[in-house]
């Protein structure tokens, strides 16, 4: 079994516009050896930045919610260790959120899929999802 830890932005194309998601990618979101999860991160990452009024996070984070546990997706919750873990990443990509999303990955030995090419500079724990 893998263990996949969608970001963010995958989150909201798998939920909203499955059909931009590769289709490497949507198959394997649909095969149950597969351990699918989603970061709290991502849902408090959604709700800050559609309060702020972004465009591109105009998404209801509790209907996300309810739709990704719908489709059998795990909820992976923030714990301390993650929060501390983010101290000794590199400086490879600012955004606070990303950031504690490669942190969830390494401590959960988890593949973080992404199409944010900055992060792919954090190594193995990150694979290309475009």
């Amino acid at each position: 079994m893998t263990g996949l830890l969608l970001d963010t932005q995958l989150l909201i194309w798998a939920a909203y516009t499955p059909n931009r998601l590769s289709s490497s990618l949507a198959a394997e979101l649909v095969d149950r050896r597969n351990d699918i999860r989603y970061s709290l991160v991502s849902l408090w990452e959604v709700a800050i930045k559609a309060s702020l009024g972004r465009e591109d996070f105009q998404v209801d984070p509790s209907a996300l919610r309810r739709g990704l546990l719908r489709e059998g997706f795990q909820e992976l919750p923030i714990e301390v260790e993650h929060v501390l873990a983010v101290r000794h990443l590199p400086l490879i990509h600012r955004d606070p959120f990303d950031r504690l999303l490669v942190a969830q990955a390494l401590q959960e030995h988890l593949h973080l899929l992404t199409t944010d090419k900055t992060l792919m500079g954090y190594g193995e724990a990150v694979q290309w999802a475009g």
